[in-house]
Formats: structure tokens, C-alpha cells, sequence
């Protein structure tokens, strides 16, 4: 658990179409720098009895993100090639759609009322949304960024991949390798042995990478900031081809 202002805690999930399962609460926080994020996300908060949700896109470039204090919020991060069919994913890359008249008890989505999922029973929602239609998963999406040779043209691939994700391959690959980037950092690798591990060019390289994704130099990340703390930053299982 990160306990700079913003407390938060994940996990990682068995289930294909999860990413991961996210909670956190602010204290003493007024703003967080929201990381850049391939993953779009169903968040749900509660801040002064009041619940909201909403449906979260991928982040092409880091940002600055306001914190309502003394807040709760839960997240599922969806894995690559998952997708809401009746919601285009290039509608939300950058953005957010709202999800109208939430309660603790209910959240509408495409018709139907469901009781909101929470940490524990996420995995068991996700499955419902799957049998109802409501999310896909379009397969060749992780079999191509796990580097799969697919009897598919390129020109075929990166259409389903854009359809899929709102990203192209190149974004997925420079957002995955800076976010891993800042964790070797976080955990005291040096600039130099990041360059090498994760092919940069040259240190310039890796500062540009991580001030456009991450939002931080190497310096900075070396030394947490509690007036702006990050969002989730994770060591991933797999690391995507170069």
C-alpha cells in the first residue's frame, strides 16, 4: 500500500479481461498526477455520502488530476483488447463518460440496473458483463503485443488493435515502457541501467519518456512527492516486445 496523501491498494487478477483491481482514499491531498495509462478503467467514488462512476479512457500523455479530500474510490482496470462494444473506446482515449444516477446499491449500465461491484467480488461482475454482452474481448490484441507471429496482415492488425484500445501499437509499447521505467526508478535503479534494460537511446530518451508519460524526471521519482502524489504504478508480470 503507497501511503503519500493518496492510500492505494491493488491486485492483480486471474481473470483474462481484468488488467487489475484498484481501491484507494485521499487524505490531505488536493491534486495527484495522473500517470499515462494504455488501460481504460470503470471507477466508482464516494466523497461526502455522494457515489459516482464512471468510465475512465486510456491516458495518452501524463496529467494533472484533481482530488476531492477525504474520498473512497475503486477501480477496475480492463486488460488490452477488452472493450464495451455499444461505447467506441476512441471516445474515451483522453476522456471520460459519466455514469448517471449511481447509489451504493445501484449503477445502470446499457439498460439494465446492477448492484456496483467492489475489491473483493470484481472478478464475479466482470464475468456477468461478459455473459450479458456488455464487454469483449478481441483475442488477437494480446496474442500481438505479447509478440504472437499471426497469419494477419499488419494493416489488419492495427486496425483491430486501434478499434480495441483507441492506441496504436507504438503508443502501447512507449506508455508500457516508461511506466516501467518509473518503477525500476521507485526502486532505486539508476538512469543509466534503465536506459540499458529498457532500450532508450541515452538518457535524454528516457527523460523525455518520462516527463511526457510519467509526468516526473528520474530525480523526482527517486523522492516521492506527497503535495502530488501518482497514480497506480505497477510492476507488470510481462513486458511488451520491442
Amino acid at each position: 500500500m503507497i501511503r503519500l496523501g493518496l492510500e492505494i491498494e491493488s491486485r492483480p487478477s486471474e481473470l483474462p479481461y481484468i488488467e487489475r483491481v484498484w481501491r484507494s482514499r485521499s487524505d490531505d491531498v488536493g491534486r495527484m498526477r495522473s500517470v499515462a495509462t494504455s488501460h481504460w478503467e470503470l471507477v466508482f467514488w464516494e466523497h461526502r455520502g455522494q457515489v459516482q462512476a464512471a468510465l475512465m479512457g486510456p491516458e495518452p500523455a501524463a496529467s494533472l488530476a484533481p482530488v476531492p479530500e477525504d474520498a473512497s474510490f475503486f477501480g477496475i482496470s480492463f486488460a488490452l483488447g477488452t472493450s464495451m462494444p455499444h461505447i467506441p473506446i476512441s471516445r474515451l482515449v483522453g476522456s471520460s463518460a459519466e455514469i448517471p444516477d449511481v447509489t451504493r446499491r445501484s449503477v445502470w449500465l446499457k439498460g439494465s440496473t446492477w448492484h456496483p461491484p467492489d475489491y473483493d467480488n470484481a472478478e464475479a461482475f466482470v464475468r456477468r458483463l461478459v455473459r450479458e454482452g456488455i464487454v469483449d474481448r478481441d483475442p488477437i490484441v494480446p496474442a500481438v503485443l505479447a509478440g504472437a507471429d499471426l497469419d494477419v496482415s499488419e494493416r489488419t492488425l492495427q486496425r483491430r488493435l486501434v478499434a480495441a484500445t483507441g492506441l496504436t501499437r507504438g503508443a502501447i509499447r512507449q506508455i508500457r515502457r516508461a511506466r516501467e521505467a518509473a518503477v525500476l526508478i521507485q526502486e532505486g535503479a539508476s538512469a543509466q541501467d534503465v536506459v540499458h534494460r529498457l532500450g532508450y537511446f541515452d538518457q535524454p530518451h528516457l527523460a523525455r519518456s518520462l516527463t511526457r508519460y510519467i509526468g516526473r524526471t528520474a530525480t523526482r521519482l527517486s523522492s516521492p512527492d506527497e503535495a502530488e502524489p501518482l497514480s497506480l504504478l505497477y510492476k507488470t508480470s510481462t513486458s511488451m516486445p520491442a
